[in-house]
């Protein structure tokens, strides 16, 4: 087992110490074995030899505990070696070495610091933890045009509102309030955020707990990293149908964030649970309106947005939502009718000014809009979908 404490946010227990660490550093398989032979000597004293190595055992812990003490891991039968550098390979190697002739399971600790070795990263590891192409020798530089608000930005300022109106509304994220944009309600409600760790299947089976005693638990989590909580999610949310709500970041493709951040298959997992609804917010002023939309909900609702900005829309100001499970027609035409999911409406409309199609917005990918998808395919010859 390894963990690496990254960035100094290590969310194992703070344990280790120097008689541990130099005890488990550099134990060779000899060693150990010389230590497995002293054991066998003295238990095979007859009468009285596995009194006298229970009495041993109890001094050595003892005089251990009191230098270094025990550490949760070494309670649960794991032999705990570190912390150590990760940034020292010669050392990293070597102790990966010895640890791995060694028998029975093991616990490796390694503490490293993002951006070591580049100043400007270690400054600002936030800012640097995915940040497309940049000059290294100037850093990241801040564009000179205005930026548009990013669909996260816009969730941030939604939990906000959402929260100030409903106190039982809490905000729950494994690790992720900056990239998830919880910075401003972690300040403004700190009672009412949970950071439950890298540990995605907590956060869901936690928000599940607190949607039984009538709290509204709103998860933050980037798209592909729900996968993680698919059992929870499915056992313990969706089978309950518990009103919990799923803010999925990073939907779809991601560019900069790389292909392990790419949310390229909540709409399928997603749509086969139970008792689960997607909405498919086409712009920022949309996510808004549907986050609310998902929040006035009985049961688990889902809504995926993409990262970065979209097409502009200010987000109008209030709580306003938009019809649970209703589309809309957003371009009158003949022939072809295309159901754009998301962010995708807007270069439908521009395809469908060149081949004079009818662009249904569809806004929810479950439940689907039957209603109005009759009427479009009775009046028309073909329909294409866009997610």
């Amino acid at each position: 087992v390894v963990v690496v404490n990254d960035n100094g946010r290590s969310y194992a227990p703070t344990i280790g110490g120097l008689a541990e660490h130099l005890a488990g550093l550099r134990l060779q398989p000899a060693y150990e074995r010389m230590l497995e032979r002293g054991r066998s000597a003295v238990r095979g004293i007859p009468l009285i030899g596995e009194a006298c190595f229970q009495a041993i055992h109890g001094m050595k812990v003892g005089i251990k505990d009191a230098v270094a003490p025990q550490t949760m891991f070494t309670d649960l039968g794991l032999k705990y070696v570190g912390p150590i550098d990760g940034h020292d390979l010669d050392t990293l190697v070597e102790t990966l070495g010895n640890v791995r002739k060694l028998k029975g399971p093991q616990f490796l600790h390694v503490v490293t610091k993002k951006g070591q070795g580049y100043k400007l990263a270690e400054k600002d590891p936030i800012a640097y933890h995915g940040p497309g192409k940049f000059d290294p020798a100037m850093g990241l530089q801040k564009s000179t045009t205005p930026a548009k608000q990013t669909f996260t930005q816009v969730f941030g300022r939604w939990l906000c509102d959402m929260a100030e109106h409903d106190p039982r509304l809490v905000g729950i994220t494994p690790a992720m309030r900056e990239g998830s944009g919880m910075v401003e309600f972690h300040k403004r409600f700190p009672k009412r955020y949970h950071d439950v760790g890298i540990a995605e299947q907590h956060a869901v089976t936690f928000a599940a707990g607190m949607a039984c005693e009538g709290l509204k638990p709103v998860v933050a989590i980037y798209s592909t990293f729900l996968q993680r909580g698919y059992d929870q999610l499915i056992h313990d949310v969706a089978l309950q149908n518990l009103p919990v709500v799923f803010a999925l970041d990073r939907a779809g493709l991601v560019g900069a964030d790389g292909a392990t951040h790419a949310g390229a298959y909540d709409l399928p997992f997603l749509r086969c649970i139970p008792n689960m609804s997607i909405a498919c917010p086409a712009d920022e002023n949309e996510c808004r309106k549907l986050l609310t939309s998902a929040f006035e909900q009985n049961h688990p609702v889902a809504v995926r947005y993409p990262r970065g900005a979209g097409a502009g829309v200010e987000p109008e100001a209030g709580l306003a939502s938009l019809p649970f499970g209703k589309g809309e027609i957003r371009r009158e035409g003949k022939g072809i009718a295309i159901l754009a999911f998301g962010t995708l409406l807007y270069p439908a409309l521009q395809a469908a000014e060149k081949l004079g199609a009818t662009v249904v917005n569809m806004r929810w990918a479950k439940p689907l809009d039957t209603e109005l998808l009759l009427k479009v395919a009775a009046s028309h010859e073909a329909l294409v979908t866009v997610e």
